[in-house]
């Protein structure tokens, strides 16, 4: 469940391409690309980081520590859509974050779609993973799947047809891990 390495350093190079300075992270688990994520900021760089489970982010902490960037990181417990309906309230963060990565619950993504438009930045990514979701996109619908599968392909397919159509964003779909959509909101 953690991202794969070849993902990580992508998400690092993205951020320092774009010059990311203020970066929100859904779907946080062990910490691997929140931690490729505060590597790749300025000092004094922020992540805003959330996850409905603090313990696994915990067993990662350790390292981001040994690494030197946790004071970047802010870490939210909790389900995320709430805080986002939060954000979204304060004009403030209207436009906010340069980058976004969002690895949580598959059949929220377009409701974290939704939410998250509002707060990036335009010109600004954001990146949603496992956007191939074990090549499963690109099968017919009775192929035989396992059930996690075939539940949650459903809502890949929706995110992926759903950021195909939407205006706002320019779209880049790469392979890398489980697949990786990138957005970049263009208006």
């Amino acid at each position: 469940m953690a991202t794969p390495a070849d993902e990580g350093q992508l998400i690092n190079m993205l951020i320092k391409l774009i010059n990311a300075k203020n970066t929100m992270e859904i779907g946080v688990y062990t910490g691997y690309s929140l931690l490729s994520t505060a590597l790749a900021l300025p000092h004094d760089g922020k992540i805003l980081a959330m996850d409905v489970n603090r313990q696994y982010y915990e067993i990662g902490l350790p390292i981001i520590e040994k690494a030197g960037v946790a004071h970047k990181i802010d870490f939210r417990e909790g389900p995320a859509l709430p805080l986002l309906d939060e954000l979204i309230k304060d004009e403030s963060y209207k436009g906010a974050f340069d980058f976004i990565f969002i690895d949580a619950d598959k059949d929220n993504y377009l409701n974290y779609h939704k939410r998250v438009i509002e707060l990036v930045k335009v010109g600004g990514l954001i990146g949603y993973d496992n956007t191939l979701w074990f090549g499963s996109v690109a099968y017919s619908e009775d192929t035989p799947m396992l059930d996690f599968v075939k539940y949650f392909r459903t809502h890949v397919l929706e995110i992926n047809k759903y950021l195909a159509n939407d205006p706002r964003v320019e779209i880049c779909q790469l392979p890398v891990g489980d697949g990786i959509t990138l957005c970049r909101r263009i208006n």
